[in-house]
């Protein structure tokens, strides 16, 4: 049955009410079956079709039109299924009055229904009630296959289908949920009703998560005959072979230059299937032997071989053993290390040190690293130092270091007067080079002046959650000015330019933005801090604001009222044009108009509308109509 058109702010909208389980009502402005002064609103009642052992109930409202009290002693039964609730007899209704009542309907098997309620007085029957309705028979659901048997999965997922079937009569499945780890489910959309002989596909995929049999089942609810089908669903998992190294890195230690040491390795197939080793290579002063390739490792079989470090040339040296074969993980990566030993040799870890600017009188220290990076011991003897203002510290000589072993020490620069300089440590050893020398330079800088322009910046009036923002110039005079960081004292306020540190050369400026955006409304006011090496290491900007609410918002939407028996209606909106739609009104409307309070400003929103019969059968979507939101 189709309900007439009618329009929703110029918009067709169009529902189809669902035959199953309908319960529609013809209302009449009167009841024909009136008598005595008696009726019934409606004045009779259509149930449809109603699956049996299911029920359904419609309200309706009995009144004394007449002039005088009626009182009703009994009420005849109607047909098989019929009853009426809410009825306290014997009933006495005064001029006018009215009692609501329910009619329900549960047909006790399949067919048409037609019988008649007779409400009696003390004289006899006063009025009568029509009733109709149709049983239909439940269905009965059945699985084809019964169950599935994956078998044995190896990678990856396997998939295989089901389908549900409806027999005997009508089913509506519900829902369809999978158990059993690995196993998912998917197929159409439910719930889905199906008529007797129609089927619903779905795919079952099983992902195997670990080795070994894995089982579960689908459970598929309906509203038939037998609510429930479980469908078992098994597999066996077997993970693909995988490599390890029973010794994930080899370190061959310290080894004289010319000689070799050899150590043993051990790769092992920790998977479930056969796995074939195909090249293995080392790179640098490392080799590999006893490995015939291709070589084939079943399940949980290992394989050893020697690898061997021979080093040419003192100091560290670093490689990899590259393992290619067909497992999941085809190449594996051993590192490898070990350490030639020569005579004893001394680095500096900075060959050059550059203190940069340092404020006269101040004092920046600076690390430095001795490392004897040969195969025998170094002693340190003299560390001399030239240059103007600068030194060492930390370091007590003679100062001797094992192969390997480093030492780090503080190189100062303490500048006495504006300008570049540069020095020198002189370091004195007994190792293959004596003589290690560390340059030095800096530069002593005159503490200069920070100015701020302007000194306040007044952001007015702003709407909440929107932004404004101002700028101010930071001025170097004197000296060049690093200004090392920038704060705010309100998180209303934020400051934002060139990265920190910023050194700023005398005479010139930079300039930041400062950006105002209110929390609330009201008047905000902070401080904006940037500290430097100036003599006045802070520097401040006073910043006041006011925030002012931001506009409001609403979308009232009306339509026409249904004319086909809808006694409620729902309202839908989207952020997309198609949907998806979500339900705004928290309870049926029984209203034709819906306003949207909870709209944002510079969105735009989508709405369609739904009608609600007195069974609570709802309609598909109306057409849609669009709304857009100004900004602010």
């Amino acid at each position: 049955m189709r309900f007439p058109q009618r329009t929703l702010t110029s918009f067709l909208l169009r529902f189809v009410i669902l035959v199953l389980s309908l319960a529609s009502t013809l209302c009449y402005a009167g009841s024909p079956n009136a008598t005595q002064g008696l009726s019934c609103r409606p004045g009779q009642m259509w149930f449809g079709r109603v699956l049996v052992g299911q029920t359904t109930s419609i309200p309706a409202a009995l009144t004394n039109t007449s002039s005088s009290a009626i009182t009703v002693s009994s009420i005849i039964p109607a047909g098989s299924g019929f009853g009426i609730s809410g009825v306290n007899l014997p009933l006495t209704l005064s001029p006018g009055q009215s009692v609501p009542i329910s009619v329900s309907f549960s047909p006790q098997a399949r067919g048409h229904v037609d019988a008649t309620f007779g409400f009696a007085s003390a004289s006899g029957v006063i009025f009568n009630l029509n009733v109709h309705g149709g049983g239909l028979n439940p269905g009965l659901l059945i699985a084809s296959p019964a169950s599935i048997d994956f078998g044995t999965v190896t990678a990856g997922t396997a998939t295989q289908s089901v389908t549900i079937k409806s027999t005997l009569g009508y089913d509506i499945v519900s829902q369809a949920a999978v158990t059993g780890s690995g196993f998912s489910i998917s197929g159409p959309s439910l719930p889905v009703m199906l008529s007797w002989g129609r089927t619903a596909t779905f795919n079952v995929t099983f992902t195997p998560q670990s080795s070994g049999a894995a089982s579960g089942s689908i459970t598929i609810l309906g509203n038939g005959s037998v609510p429930s089908l479980t469908i078992p669903l098994s597999g066996t998992g077997v993970t693909p072979g995988s490599l390890t190294a029973t010794a994930p890195s080899l370190s061959f230690g310290s080894v004289q230059v010319g000689g070799s040491q050899t150590l043993s390795e051990t790769l092992t197939n920790s998977g479930g299937s056969a796995v074939t080793i195909s090249q293995a290579t080392a790179t640098g002063a490392f080799g590999v032997s006893g490995l015939g390739l291709p070589t084939t490792l079943a399940a949980g079989q290992s394989t050893s071989f020697s690898v061997k470090f021979t080093p040419t040339t003192g100091g560290s040296a670093s490689g990899n053993l590259s393992i290619a074969s067909n497992a999941s993980n085809p190449t594996m990566a051993v590192p490898l290390s070990g350490t030639g030993v020569t005579l004893g040799s001394l680095t500096a870890t900075a060959p050059s040190l550059s203190f940069g600017s340092v404020q006269v009188g101040n004092s920046q220290t600076l690390s430095e690293t001795l490392t004897n990076s040969g195969g025998s011991s170094v002693t340190v003897t003299q560390a001399n130092v030239t240059g103007t203002g600068f030194g060492v510290t930390g370091l007590t000589l003679p100062l001797t270091l094992s192969p390997g072993q480093s030492f780090t020490f503080g190189a100062v620069f303490t500048p006495t007067s504006g300008g570049s300089t540069t020095g020198k440590i002189a370091v004195v050893s007994n190792a293959s080079n004596p003589n290690v020398a560390i340059l030095m330079s800096g530069s002593g800088a005159v503490a200069g002046q920070l100015t701020i322009t302007p000194g306040t910046l007044s952001f007015g009036s702003v709407v909440v959650g929107q932004s404004k923002s101002m700028t101010t110039t930071l001025n170097a005079t004197g000296s060049s000015v690093v200004v090392s960081s920038a704060s705010v004292g309100s998180s209303e306020f934020a400051v934002s330019g060139p990265p920190l540190p910023l050194t700023i050369p005398s005479g010139q400026a930079a300039s930041f933005s400062v950006t105002f955006t209110p929390q609330t409304s009201g008047t905000a006011s902070a401080g904006a801090s940037f500290v430097s090496n100036a003599t006045n290491s802070t520097a401040q900007v006073s910043l006041t604001g006011s925030g002012t609410p931001p506009p409001q918002h609403s979308v009232n939407l009306s339509w026409n009222p249904s004319t086909s028996g809808a006694v409620g209606y729902n309202v839908y909106r989207g952020n997309v044009s198609g949907g998806p739609y979500t339900e705004i009104n928290p309870t049926l409307d029984p209203n034709t108009t819906y306003t949207d309070s909870t709209v944002v400003g510079g969105q735009t929103y989508y709405y369609v509308s739904t009608a609600v019969d007195s069974a609570g059968v709802e309609s598909g979507f109306s057409n849609q109509v669009k709304a857009t939101i100004p900004t602010p």
